[in-house]
């Protein structure tokens, strides 16, 4: 594993999102395409969720006491029941940044860790900690297709043309 790509990348994320995202109002942060998808405010606030309570404190658990229970996780439940559709756009870049540079300190320290050393999951089986923090890195790209195509939508809705010639008909 190329701990140290894999660092640099989940480092530079949250300016990488900042850009895509600025200038959005908070009318179009809050658009949900088809009424049931996740807005961009959501998935934002589903990412501060995740760096806050999933994969650092996961990626702990797994390096530092196997026999610990994985904190609970109920990320749909908590984007409904904490309205999230009415929260702030930027709030969320902000407290994602925070988040994230906070991870990263704690990430830089683990050079010498144990990549191979699981936790037996009750429905994955078994989870090596190299495991966790592939998809840690991998979470911020798969929200990163999802963002672009909510802004894809969102210059299809705002005009009366046809994107295909630019390539933009995911």
């Amino acid at each position: 594993m190329d701990l140290t790509r894999i660092l640099d990348r989940m480092e530079t994320f949250p300016a990488a999102l900042s850009a895509l995202l600025q200038g959005l109002s908070g009318e179009e942060a809050r658009w949900r395409h088809d009424g049931e998808a996740w807005s961009i405010v959501e998935v934002m606030d589903h990412m501060v969720d995740e760096e806050e309570l999933d994969f650092g404190p996961r990626l702990r658990v797994v390096l530092e006491d196997p026999e610990l229970e994985f904190p609970p996780l109920d990320p749909e439940g908590v984007v409904l029941a904490r309205r999230d559709e009415e929260r702030d756009l930027g709030a969320a870049l902000a407290r994602f940044a925070e988040l994230r540079a906070a991870s990263m300190t704690w990430l830089r320290t683990l050079a010498g860790a144990d990549w191979d050393q699981a936790k037996e999951h009750k429905r994955l089986g078994p989870i090596r900690a190299g495991d966790l923090l592939t998809a840690w890195a991998d979470h911020d790209v798969a929200h990163l297709r999802q963002l672009a195509d909510r802004l894809h939508r969102l210059v299809v809705l705002d005009s009366a043309y046809d994107p295909a010639y630019g390539g933009g008909t995911w």
